[in-house]
This record gives structure tokens, sequence and C-alpha cells, in this order.
């Protein structure tokens, strides 16, 4: 690492830890003595959506976060519960180290994660993501999560006996 005051290449760490996801270290410059901080992260593809008409444009964390606010409007969902979904997801795909990602894709990975959080807001994510086109999409929808939700009490109860 170059020190930032002489130039000089050699620099000694002083101490190391993990802040944020990120490692901290502080170093001393073998020749001037001064002392410096650093921050090291992994370095992550930036992640790009290719949108239904063939366009490409950058990920863009606060839209998403956008579209599933409109979906939790007046539900008892909690800020750090939409900040962990988007973390979550931002994460998976990072880690899968994809250049780029299909709207469907992101909207299927918040839809999976948003019915755990809260129901309506899944129906009402669904609604805008799979672009209903009349109260019919509401039902199919519903009874979807129905039969999901008997098939795994089911499940719950074989196991029981």
């Amino acid at each position: 690492m170059r020190c930032p005051f002489c130039g000089y290449e050699d620099t000694k760490v002083i101490d190391s830890r993990s802040v944020e996801g990120k490692k901290k270290r502080r170093r001393c410059c073998t020749v001037c003595g001064k002392r410096f901080t650093t921050f090291e992260c992994v370095e992550r593809p930036m992640l790009m959506v290719t949108k239904r008409d063939g366009s490409i444009e950058p990920f863009n964390r606060n839209k998403l976060m956008g579209g599933i606010y409109n979906s939790i409007k007046k539900r008892p969902v909690k800020n750090e519960q939409v900040n962990q979904l988007v973390d979550e997801i931002e994460t998976e795909l990072a880690n899968e180290m994809v250049a780029e990602v299909s709207p469907d894709r992101i909207g299927s990975m918040v839809m999976e994660r948003l019915i755990k959080i809260d129901p309506v807001a899944y129906v009402r994510f669904a609604s805008v993501y799979l672009r209903f086109s009349d109260a019919a999409d509401f039902v199919r929808v519903i009874s979807e999560m129905q039969e999901k939700a008997e098939n795994a009490e089911n499940a719950v109860s074989e196991q029981d006996k």
C-alpha cells in the first residue's frame, strides 16, 4: 500500500478489523512514520438490468425499494424488513457474480421474500409485477397462496402423525 503522505510503497499494518462488511486497516509508513487508515472490500461487478424492451440500465436499489414501498403502504411492515429484503437480493445476485439480470428475476426474488413478510403486500406487488389486467388475476394469485398455505399445513400435520 502506498503512503498517501510520502508516496513510499512499503507500509506496515498496525491494526485490522471488520467494519460494516469491510476490512478496516490502520497502517504506518515505514519511511515517514505517518499513520493512515484504509478500507478493503470485495469488488463486485456492476449489476445491469436488461429491460423487457431490450435496453440495459444499471441496477437501482432505490427504484426497487420504491416498488416495494408502494406495495407495503399502510401495512405493518418495517423499514428494516424492506432494507433486509433488498440487501438479500443484492447479495444473492452479487454472489452469483452475474453482470446482467432480468427484471423478471428480480421481481420473482422480491415476491418469494415478500410473501413471507406480508401476504397483502405480496398481492399488491404481484399485481404490478405480473401486470394484472382484471379481477380474475387477483383471484388466481390469492387462490394459489391459499393452496400453498393448505399444502404446508397438511405437510406439518403429516409429520406430526
